[in-house]
């Protein structure tokens, strides 16, 4: 996993100090057919923190 892999969701169970994810894998999933813009995609690694 890259080092550089960031993320400011706190409360997913990957979230870790510094805002780096912790997760083995991303996975991300597209909202459309073609997505231009992040606000058309989806984490679905995002696991919620208990």
């Amino acid at each position: 996993m890259p080092k550089d892999v960031l993320c400011e969701v706190d409360t997913c169970t990957y979230w870790g100090k510094g805002n780096h994810c912790q997760a083995d894998a991303i996975y991300v999933v597209g909202h459309t057919e073609e997505p231009h813009e992040s606000e058309e995609t989806d984490c679905k690694t995002f696991k919620p923190k208990h």
